[in-house]
């Protein structure tokens, strides 16, 4: 191996394969993604690695924020998703084991 193939192997090829391995771990670990905007992204990724991996890092949907997880457990709550005791448990978790207006109610 001469310097160029090194160079190519080590500062080009391995962190490009890295960041396009994050792509479709991420894809696969959002919870807030449907199945089809799952499959589009991970064909957009497997087809077009290089762009595609980059289109994807750019356009990707933002974390969920603890106001849009709040407004996500309350939806689920009113469609029946989750059951009252579910919706206290998960309230509780997600605002550190203290439910508003139940002061003496603490989590784990």
């Amino acid at each position: 191996m001469d310097f160029w193939d090194v160079f190519w192997l080590l500062l080009i090829f391995i962190p490009l394969l890295l960041i396009w391995t994050f792509a479709i771990i991420d894809i696969f670990q959002r919870q807030d993604m449907t199945g089809w905007l799952r499959a589009v992204w991970l064909l957009v990724v497997l087809l077009l690695p290089f762009l595609g991996t980059l289109i994807y890092l750019i356009f990707r949907p933002a974390d969920v924020t603890p106001d849009r997880a709040l407004d996500m457990l309350s939806d689920m709550h009113e469609r029946g998703t989750l059951d009252d005791e579910q919706y206290a448990d998960e309230m509780a978790r997600l605002l550190g084991g203290r439910l508003p207006g139940n002061p003496g109610r603490n989590g784990p």
